[in-house]
């Protein structure tokens, strides 16, 4: 058997004014044929999945791309083109294709990349098995389910199931081309728009949720439940949480399910919303707290779009004077070569971020002036050790560490959500020797700094990733939607 393993990855943010072109894949994960594998063997991707699978069945893989940007604004129609037609052009060649997408990739030209590339795949090759895996914050269309043969979801935010997830799409498309099940899936929509920060996994409602989905799951003739949070910043006419039951040839049956789980997401649907809370009275709680505390930036997360250099937070920490303050991370390229120029330990100062203007806000760039001292400067590589992205290796471009009276702050010349507590460790900073770690997170940083406190305190800045959905000028997602239709 010859199968096609591919991966496009992108989480859009509509409102980013970081551009997504051919540059932004490079810089994050860009590989072809045999360098697929050797990257991503071993490692916590879907592909690496989808790898062990064939390893196990001892079937023939072509591994034409594995793209992947961080996320930022709408990739532009040519490098969306160039990337499609390099899986699309080869998939003549196979029995079937597993493929790992995001589920929430906007470009130029489609507000649903997914649903585009599988329908094109579909009416080239109607009896062809697909596998697909999403990740946990796609927005689910029709189009998507239709011309899939499977689809599975990360069940964990964070995502620590990645490989897994490859897996268990991976495992249902064999299933089904061995004659062992037949695959059915049935799709819901739940009218309502999630926050991003109340999709923890570990936190409810999610944790409920996910609970009833895993029951379930054990019934007869179930074969996988997957449920997605959903990710609003698309701006696309599918931001609703969605669920996906696929049944051993009972339809019926599976309709049921869906119906159960989404009955009980709509009785939390007030959970599903985060309530806002000034700085000034968060930064009281964190100067109260006694031991180690994690501060979030959250609104100005590259992990979901954001710029990474408003300096609103780092302002408002500043002034109100918390000492032992260590930060991942600020985008700023310009300041990293001022750092260079100047030295180790060297004093300077730096008009630090505040780079990008924020149309979709009105709000123009603000740098902040600041004082200090270099005290390391590095290439910004290093592997990531802990669960999330396990395996991969990190280039953030010229890196610094600049250090304030009260405060040290990593520098990057790339965006990087800082997820993973080796992004200080690689910058010679031991994260659990200091009082607060601010970070530009708002979700991801568990799988890692848990392990150094569970702590954590929210701080409602600026930036194009708020879950102040009052602020961002939507243009396609459906206004009939809880809370903003509370019928």
């Amino acid at each position: 058997m010859h199968a096609l393993l591919a991966m496009l990855k992108h989480e859009t943010n509509a409102f980013s004014p970081i551009k997504t072109d051919l540059i932004r894949f490079q810089q994050w994960t860009y590989l072809e044929d045999e360098q697929v594998a050797a990257r991503l063997n071993n490692t916590n991707s879907a592909i690496a999945g989808y790898l062990e699978l064939a390893q196990q069945h001892n079937f023939t893989v072509d591994t034409p791309l594995a793209a992947e940007a961080m996320p930022s604004g709408p990739s532009d129609h040519e490098t969306y083109w160039q990337l499609k037609e390099k899986i699309v052009s080869r998939v003549d060649r196979h029995d079937c294709l597993m493929l790992d997408l995001h589920g929430a990739m906007v470009t130029e030209s489609t507000l649903d990349a997914e649903g585009q590339i599988l329908q094109e795949i579909r009416q080239a090759y109607p009896d062809l098995p697909v596998a697909v895996s999403l990740d946990f914050h796609a927005n689910i269309s029709e189009e998507i389910v239709d011309n899939a043969t499977v689809i599975c979801g990360y069940h964990s935010y964070p995502h620590t199931d990645i490989r897994e997830t490859g897996l268990r799409a991976g495992t249902l498309l064999l299933d089904f081309m061995a004659g062992k099940t037949e695959p059915v899936m049935s799709f819901g929509q739940i009218p309502l728009v999630s926050h991003t920060l109340k999709q923890g996994t570990d936190d409810e409602p999610f944790k409920n949720i996910m609970a009833l989905c895993r029951t379930l799951e054990q019934s007869e003739h179930i074969l996988d439940i997957s449920f997605f949070g959903g990710f609003p910043h698309s701006d696309t006419p599918d931001v609703t949480p969605s669920i996906i039951v696929i049944s051993d040839g009972h339809a019926e049956l599976a309709e049921q399910v869906l119906d159960q789980i989404m009955q009980k997401a709509w009785q939390l649907r007030a959970d599903f919303i985060y309530q806002h809370y000034p700085i000034s009275k968060n930064l009281n709680k964190a100067q109260r707290q006694k031991d180690t505390v994690l501060l979030l930036d959250h609104s100005d997360n590259c992990g979901s779009g954001g710029t990474q250099d408003v300096m609103t937070v780092i302002e408002a920490v500043l002034a109100k004077g918390l000492e032992d303050v260590i930060v991942a991370a600020v985008y700023d390229p310009a300041a990293v070569q001022l750092m260079q120029v100047a030295g180790i330990d060297q004093p300077i100062t730096v008009e630090l971020g505040g780079k990008h203007n924020l149309p979709a806000l009105k709000r123009k760039g603000k740098p902040l002036t600041l004082t200090g001292k270099v005290k390391t400067l590095t290439d910004g590589r290093w592997k990531i050790q802990g669960e999330m992205y396990n395996g991969l290796e990190i280039n953030m471009g010229p890196t610094a560490v600049f250090k304030t009276s009260n405060m040290t702050i990593i520098v990057t010349s790339r965006h990087i959500e800082p997820w993973d507590r080796g992004i200080f460790i690689a910058c010679g900073i031991n994260p659990e020797q200091h009082k607060y770690i601010l970070l530009k997170s708002r979700i991801h940083h568990r799988a890692s700094f848990r392990v150094i406190t569970e702590k954590e305190i929210l701080l409602d800045g600026e930036g194009v990733t708020t879950s102040d959905y009052a602020k961002l000028p939507f243009k396609h997602r459906p206004d009939k939607l809880y809370p903003f239709n509370q019928a």
